[in-house]
């Protein structure tokens, strides 16, 4: 029997592609032909805040983008930062057979704004697969701030060491491991079955 009673999982870069990362900032500014340094200096003066639902999705993009007038409309832009959400297939499928076998409780552990959280936890089905959602927007606290792994421990009310933890950043997992979090960092489907199973979990 698995020592392991709790799995928390990251969304982006593990269970669907990255919401709103380097990548897909990089993808929309090519496609609304926006100037990088000019945007990413705005971005990152309230990319915090953003992340933990401090601010909305129109704030934002009001303080990156429309601070002028555009040849394209906010909902254009919010259209195109959706449509980049993509699922990691066969990762997303494993972890619905996990959640299906009712042997471990399932849940998130990830940094994204609340609309755009919101928007994959629906487009996606995440809520057939997790009874928890530690997600930043919702709790005001980032990975890899300990807080958030903390809250994620008390919330649940099961032991630390009794929790795995899977993230594709190391550092997201250093402050997991250092509270007695068991952590994998995920390369790809067939490495995660086989540090999953060593742990004795399976579907």
């Amino acid at each position: 029997m698995s020592a392991i009673h709790a799995i928390f999982w990251d969304v982006g870069g593990v269970l669907l592609t990255n919401a709103w990362d380097h990548t897909e900032r990089r993808a929309a500014l090519a496609q609304f032909a926006l100037d990088e340094q000019e945007f990413h200096s705005r971005h990152e003066m309230v990319v915090s805040s953003f992340e933990r639902g401090k601010i909305s999705l129109e704030h934002y993009l009001q303080s990156t983008v429309f601070y002028r007038a555009r040849s394209f409309s906010p909902e254009e832009f919010r259209d195109y930062i959706y449509s980049l959400s993509k699922p990691m297939t066969e990762v997303l499928a494993f972890a619905r057979a996990v959640a299906d076998s009712r042997k471990y409780l399932m849940g998130t552990i990830n940094n994204e704004s609340r609309e755009l959280n919101v928007y994959r936890i629906e487009k996606f089905g995440l809520r057939q697969i997790f009874q928890v959602f530690v997600s930043s927007c919702f709790v005001g606290l980032r990975k890899p701030e300990s807080g958030i792994y903390k809250l994620a421990i008390d919330l649940t009310q099961i032991d630390p060491h009794r929790c795995c933890f899977i993230d594709d950043r190391a550092l997201n997992l250093e402050c997991a491991a250092s509270l007695g979090m068991v952590t994998i960092q995920m390369a790809n489907l067939e490495q995660l079955r086989h540090e999953l199973a060593k742990l004795g979990v399976s579907p």
